[in-house]
């Protein structure tokens, strides 16, 4: 078994970084604006409660009664 097998991609990715070690930064910065926020607990905790269940099969509905007794 070979142990020092490195893939494609991850030898892409090492001379990638070695050229460009400025997007290790940029990655950070780009993680920072969507993911690494405080959670206001009491704002999630309030959207969770006014909550709406969502009905089974949104996509289809049954015809009512009054619809069958049309045809």
């Amino acid at each position: 078994m070979d142990y020092f097998y490195e893939s494609e991609h991850t030898k892409f990715m090492r001379e990638l970084l070695a050229k460009r070690p400025e997007l290790v930064e940029k990655q950070k910065e780009a993680r920072a604006i969507w993911w690494d926020k405080e959670v206001d607990r009491e704002a999630l905790k309030r959207f969770k409660e006014a909550k709406i269940p969502q009905k089974g099969y949104v996509y289809f509905s049954w015809p009512s009664q009054e619809q069958k007794t049309k045809k």
